[in-house]
This record gives structure tokens, sequence and C-alpha cells, in this order.
């Protein structure tokens, strides 16, 4: 079973920064796209950021010029670096990833379970 598991995230005051981590395990193929999204209650949740295995990244218009994303391909963990936060950030943020599943391009998702981030005015 691929594992998907988040860190980082916590509370930060506004201006403040944070970063959050994910790290995909217990795979046998490669992974194609590492993404975060968000979800503040009462909300859909909304994509953040992505990066590809190419490298290609994506940004919401909210985040741009704030947030960064990167990815680690050795250590299959993408990174969000959270700067100049806003209380509008405040949201559980997921990671989803999307890996090839079989030798014929097949890809499947899978998501992690979620972390905290509450940014206070």
């Amino acid at each position: 079973q691929v594992r998907v598991v988040e860190t980082g995230g916590g509370s930060e005051q506004a201006g403040g920064s944070l970063r959050l981590s994910c790290t995909a395990s217990n795979f046998f193929y490669e992974i194609l796209f590492m993404g975060w999204y968000r979800q503040a209650p009462g909300k859909q949740r909304e994509l953040v950021a992505s990066i590809t295995s190419t490298e290609s990244t994506d940004y919401a218009d909210s985040v741009k010029g704030r947030f960064l994303i990167s990815m680690n391909n050795a250590k299959n963990t993408v990174y969000l670096q959270m700067n100049g936060l806003k209380p509008e950030d405040t949201a559980v943020y997921y990671c989803n990833v999307r890996i090839r599943i079989d030798t014929i391009g097949s890809t499947s998702h899978y998501w992690g379970q979620g972390t905290q981030v509450s940014v206070s005015a």
C-alpha cells in the first residue's frame, strides 16, 4: 500500500513562514505528479501548487509569489515553502501524489492525511 505522509504545518502569525513536506513510499514505479491542496472550513478543496516529474510547476493565483514548491526525486519528497502567510491561508493542507502503477502507463493517485496550517492576523 502506497503511503503518503505530510509533515510541517502549525500556527504562525501573518507575514511569517512555514514549510510543509510530503513523502511517498512503498511503491515500485515512478512518481509523475505531486501537489498540495488545501481545504478551509466550509470551502471546497483547492489546488495550491503542483510539480511534475519534469519539474513543471503550477500555482494558484492566490499564492503566486509567496509559495514555492520543489521536489527531491531521490527522496520521493515534495516541499511547500510558504512565505508571507495570510490569515486566508488557514486550512488543512493535503498532499496528493500520482504514481505510475504498471508497465503500460496506468496511474493512480493517493492522498495524505492532511496537516493543519493556521495563520493569525
